[in-house]
């Protein structure tokens, strides 16, 4: 049976290998097939004894791997080389050095940078904050690193379901926190869009499963629709002699849901639930005015919303993004978006700028030198970049998914920044100099301070002065992490001179008072003034904030202490801490690796409630705080702080009542309040805590915080209002006063 077993799946290796090497052959050259047959032969080897949570041989992982390079990303044979091997250095006996004899040192580096990234999950909070640093390091020398390790976590999520639970959250939270982005910014909309629709399908699988269903039942009718839509458009371009082809599609799923959540609405309400997309084939020095051309067709049938429309043909996204976006209204009063592109575009629009680079072969496409222009910011952004590995994650998130905005120097420069970019962000971007001198800025020859939010278009002129200096409220200032790192370089210096001062005065008070200065005692000092840092209390000090005539102070307190000081009997008992739990008339969560009964609080950012998929989050001075999985400070608790998650799950459904928020909208009526109070109180003996309405031309809007036992009975409740004559929905949400 088992030989039988073994024999189908080296078939099946053997068919999956055949399929790799028949979507890469349009590509291979010379002896490109030897090499990638050698590389597949080295994994298989390597791999043999492996197998996959799922039960599957190890070796589908990198075939697969290897095949979203080829198909989705648009990358050639080096790369599929380096995804077949990516995992042998970090799983196998297999060595660097042997990879880079066989394969060469173009190979060797993307493996490298691939290892170097591996064994996230397992680490604390900085190592996996520091592991992303490192692969970017690595993204300024070969984009490749990067585009590779998005197949690789792409396959990972779509086999996330053999993983247990507590992996999932960690992996689908790191995706969706710096993946989904830098696949973003990358170009790669395609698998930007299905990391979302995974992280969704993981972390609310019901809400997942609801949107794809309905998309499904709409399918038929959606086809009939964009038919009868497009009909009259065809005809007309079809008259012009341009080649096109037509595609209609459903938005992704996580932008459905993210725009019901948004606008709070259901599914039904989603306006622009589709889009259309003309793609045109065109030679490139014709595409503008071929795209512009479509364009006049579109909007001679249907009305555009004059608020819809996105130009990114006459300048383009920063990663290379090019299409011409409207949103027009149909005949039968639906707006419809439609995307008008080359097939170049398109090209770029679905694998990013993998479609046009070529590896410094000298063969590099039209737009290039844009993904080069974002490749150098990173590179600066890791030179300047000195302050811990979670903020430089922070800092580089925030500058991942932003929309661009274009502005011009006063000689006609064009300079595009971060969406949210203010005169400061500019000044910096000319020059370092230039951005520590800003006073300010004239914008379209009016002066503007130092706050001014950028927009499309705007001239900017920089004023400086040769007295002024960058000040801690400038951070609050500055979008970008070039200013935000160069801000915080200049603060730094000028902290560590009155730190200097400061180490000075207080060495020369404790001589003074004949103590001795060592570390330990600058420790007890910083600890009696209670400053985090021993270099906070000497800049405290430097910068005249304690008062230097206080440390006299600290010798007083120190010589009660010793008095006082007895020995002691037995250690800390920390369980003690936790012994009135039992005591206390609630059911308890069960904690930590070993599922122990420990103490905590729930956290106010998402209230969660029995029959919620909660995690335990170890705070630095209120113990462990619970919170729902799908908190929305759930993705950067997980991803960027893995060492202080815990388990936590439900011991029993609960008989204790805990807070929870509801917000019925409908339409108002005699009666209605009394109706919803009704059920509410009496008939399901719920007590609320306190209620709010709004009614405003004839709209009931009511958010009323009431006491549940669990997620079945809030479901109860939901369903028995829904049926009030005239609600129109209800939903959960999260308390507006809350935080983490």
């Amino acid at each position: 049976m088992i030989a039988v077993d073994l024999e189908e799946e080296r078939k099946e290796i053997i068919r999956r290998y055949r399929r790799l090497l028949r979507k890469a052959k349009p590509f291979l050259k010379d002896d490109d097939a030897k090499q990638i047959k050698k590389a597949f032969n080295t994994s298989l080897e390597a791999h043999k004894e492996m197998r996959r949570k799922s039960g599957e041989p190890y070796i589908y992982h990198p075939l697969a791997v290897a095949e979203i390079c080829v198909e989705e990303i648009g990358l050639g044979t080096t790369s599929i080389i380096s995804a077949l091997l990516h995992d042998v250095v970090e799983d196998t006996e297999i060595e660097l050095d042997e990879i880079e004899q066989d394969f060469g040192p173009k190979v060797a580096k993307i493996i490298d940078g691939l290892t170097k990234i591996s064994g996230v999950f397992d680490h604390g909070s900085s190592q996996q904050a520091e592991n992303f640093r490192k692969m970017l390091l690595t993204l300024s020398e070969d984009v490749r690193v990067i585009l590779v390790k998005l197949a690789d976590r792409l396959h990972n999520m779509r086999t996330l379901g053999s993983m247990p639970r507590h992996k999932q959250l960690k992996i689908i939270s790191e995706t969706i926190y710096l993946y989904a982005p830098l696949a973003h910014r990358l170009g790669l909309y395609a698998i930007k869009s299905e990391l979302e629709d995974l992280w969704l399908k993981y972390s609310e699988p019901e809400v997942y499963k609801a949107i794809v269903d309905k998309i499904a039942e709409s399918k038929a009718s959606r086809s009939r629709f964009i038919r009868s839509f497009m009909s009259p458009i065809l005809d007309e371009v079809v008259k012009t002699g341009l080649k096109f082809e037509v595609k209609g599609r459903p938005k992704s799923i996580h932008s459905i849901w993210s725009k019901m959540k948004k606008q709070d609405i259901p599914f039904e309400e989603v306006y622009d639930l589709f889009a259309v997309r003309i793609i045109i084939d065109s030679p490139f020095e014709m595409e503008k005015s071929a795209c512009w051309q479509v364009y006049s067709i579109v909007t001679d049938f249907y009305t555009p919303n004059p608020d819809r429309l996105r130009d990114w043909v006459s300048t383009p996204k920063a990663n290379g993004y090019e299409s011409l976006h409207t949103t027009v209204m149909s005949r039968t009063g639906k707006w419809v978006e439609v995307q008008i592109r080359t097939k170049r575009m398109n090209e770029i629009a679905e694998k990013g700028y993998a479609a046009h680079w070529k590896y410094k072969d000298g063969k590099a496409g039209t737009h290039e030198s844009g993904l080069e222009m974002w490749i150098e910011k990173v590179r600066d952004m890791l030179e300047q970049n000195d302050t811990n590995a979670i903020e430089f994650v922070d800092d580089f998130r925030a500058n991942l998914f932003n929309e661009e905005v274009f502005v011009f120097t006063p000689k006609g420069d064009l300079k595009i920044l971060p969406s949210g970019a203010t005169s400061l962000d500019f000044a910096f971007d000319i020059h370092t100099e230039v951005g520590a001198k800003c006073l300010g800025a004239k914008v379209n020859n009016k002066l503007v301070p130092l706050n001014y939010v950028l927009r499309n278009g705007d001239q900017i002129e920089i004023l400086t002065s040769s007295k002024q200096r960058p000040n801690e409220d400038w951070l609050r200032f500055v979008a970008t992490s070039k200013a935000r790192s160069k801000i915080k370089d200049t603060l730094k210096e000028e902290k560590k001179k009155a730190a200097a001062d400061g180490k000075e005065i207080v060495q020369r008070k404790l001589k003074q008072m004949k103590m001795p200065f060592d570390s330990d005692v600058a420790n007890q000092l910083r600890a009696y003034f209670e400053e985090k840092t021993v270099t906070d209390f000497y800049y405290k000090v430097g910068k005249g904030i304690i008062d230097a005539t206080k440390i006299k102070n600290f010798k007083e307190f120190k010589t009660d202490r010793v008095k006082s000081t007895r020995p002691k009997t037995k250690a800390p008992d920390y369980t003690d801490d936790f012994s009135q739990v039992d005591k206390l008339d609630k059911d308890i969560l069960l904690i930590g690796e070993d599922m122990d009964v420990l103490d905590y609080k729930f956290a106010k950012c998402c209230s969660p409630i029995p029959g919620d998929d909660v995690f335990g989050f170890v705070t630095v001075n209120e113990g462990i705080k619970i919170h729902r999985t799908t908190c929305p400070n759930a993705p950067e608790l997980l991803s960027n702080h893995g060492n202080r998650i815990v388990k936590a799950k439900w011991l029993s459904e609960q008989r204790n009542a805990f807070l929870a928020s509801l917000r019925i909208i409908g339409t108002d009526r005699v009666g209605l309040m009394r109706d919803v109070t009704d059920i509410i109180s009496n008939e399901l003996k719920v007590n609320m805590r306190s209620i709010s309405i709004d009614t405003e031309t004839g709209i009931f809007d009511g958010h009323i915080r009431l006491y549940i036992n669990n997620t079945s009975h809030l479901d109860q409740l939901i369903h028995k209002l829904e049926k009030v004559d005239g609600v129109m929905r209800v939903t959960r949400f999260e308390s507006p006063d809350g935080n983490n």
